[in-house]
């Protein structure tokens, strides 16, 4: 089932499966959204990468993943755009940004406990519900579901990834990791993300080493990386208007920066995804 608002306010709750994925390719402007895998052996190559899905796992994407070889056997969809709920202005709410949602790492999964799944369902079950509804109350009834699921998927994602940091630290990587959203193309060094949040570089580090292994650094070099696979999947786009798109100096720094990191040079990249290398 489809809401759509008087100010454009945008939500889908479907059950999706092979023959019904048009709710989930649906481009949807500032779209943002979770599927929750209801069977096993589900498959998705998202930007460029191949992915498998199990029964109960859950994963967060936005409109700019690029989805290819989509194969969902049953998956629950929520999607919604900024109009309808703006992680950005209610992240002191939900607390999604930049964990969930634009976060300079690889996508957000999740699975789920057999002891949390009631919990779930009766949020979904709720969603549906209220999706019946034609009262005045409608809007404010489904934003605050969404909320809830939100934030359900926010607690089971740090502590299923053991997030070992307070709440004012995990808050400053979470803006750490929106602001290279933001700034990714132009930024490249992790002084000018220090300068932002009023923090040290080595304060950076010293938090992200507690998060993960990755370097601050690294979260930036993976979102150029990420950015770079999505645009030469684009059959309208050369190497060289990629290697611009992303501000390189020219293209044979994009080159040797992007062999290094993913092994092979974006010509050749181009070739294996049977993509014009030309175009």
């Amino acid at each position: 089932m489809i809401y759509k608002g008087p100010s454009q306010e945008y939500l889908a709750i479907e059950n999706i499966n092979d023959q019904n994925l048009e709710a989930l390719l649906e481009p949807v402007k500032s779209a943002l959204l979770v599927l929750w895998f209801q069977e096993d052996s589900n498959s998705i190559t998202i930007d460029g990468q191949p992915y498998s899905f199990a029964k109960d796992e859950i994963i967060c994407l936005t409109e700019f993943h690029k989805l290819e070889e989509v194969n969902i056997k049953s998956a629950r969809l929520i999607k919604f755009n900024r109009a309808f709920y703006c992680i950005y202005n209610h992240d002191s709410e939900v607390g999604c940004k930049g964990l969930l949602f634009f976060g300079a790492h690889n996508v957000p999964r999740m699975h789920l406990p057999k002891q949390e799944v009631e919990v779930f369902q009766t949020v979904y079950r709720m969603f549906n519900l209220e999706l019946e509804q034609q009262d005045h109350l409608q809007l404010e009834m489904l934003q605050m579901m969404l909320k809830r699921f939100l934030i359900l998927c926010a607690r089971l994602y740090k502590k299923q990834n053991k997030i070992d940091l307070d709440q004012e630290q995990l808050d400053l990587i979470r803006e750490y990791n929106y602001l290279v959203e933001q700034h990714y193309k132009e930024l490249h060094n992790v002084a000018d993300y220090a300068e932002m949040l009023h923090k040290s570089p080595k304060t950076l580090a010293n938090y992200f080493k507690k998060l993960s292994a990755k370097t601050p650094l690294e979260f930036i070099k993976n979102r150029r990386m990420l950015e770079a696979r999505r645009l030469l999947l684009e059959d309208q786009l050369s190497v060289k208007e990629v290697a611009y798109d992303l501000r390189f100096e020219d293209v044979q720094s994009f080159s040797r920066f992007f062999k290094r990191e993913e092994g092979l040079s974006p010509v050749a990249f181009k070739k294996q995804r049977g993509i014009n290398a030309n175009s």
